[in-house]
């Protein structure tokens, strides 16, 4: 068996490959195809070009605005310092109390779950104990016996 050359199995493709894209019915692309390409070209043409000019309108904002920063620096670093700050403060005080808000909910609804559940769970846990009672009641009623007889056993001999 380990002696045997191992065979090739060769299955045939079912469909022509031709540069990488696979070869249609019709030898091209659909008509819908076609249109929506036609449709989209004027529409991405001219968000580039509004692309550009808000790019263009950036570059000379900020050469016109950075003379203006240097000059107020000594004002404006600290004013946006402050600014952020007051930001993060408000963001980190709205997260914390959301955070306090869904743990006090998740509190109230597992102790309303626990409450509602609880009468259903303490009759399983009393009659649990009412079995293991009798079981154990039952086992040492069969020891006391088997004591007795083993006892009674030892005086005869």
């Amino acid at each position: 068996m380990a002696d045997r050359p191992h065979q090739l199995q060769v299955h045939p493709q079912r469909g022509q490959f031709e540069g990488g894209v696979k070869n249609q019915r019709g030898g091209g692309p659909s008509a819908t195809k076609v249109i929506a390409v036609l449709a989209a070209l004027p529409v991405g043409g001219a968000l580039l070009a509004l692309a550009g000019l808000t790019f263009i309108g950036s570059l000379i904002g900020l050469a016109v605005t950075i003379p203006l920063f240097l000059i107020f620096s000594p004002v404006l670093v600290p004013a946006a310092i402050a600014v952020g700050l007051a930001i993060t403060g408000f963001l980190s005080s709205g997260a914390l109390g959301l955070t306090g808000l869904s743990s006090l909910s998740w509190v109230l609804n597992y102790l309303r779950r626990a409450s509602q559940s609880l009468p259903h769970e303490m009759d399983q846990a009393k009659r649990r104990m009412q079995d293991m009672a009798a079981f154990v009641g039952q086992k040492t009623k069969e020891v006391g016996q088997e004591i007795q007889s083993k006892a009674q056993e030892g005086r005869r001999t």
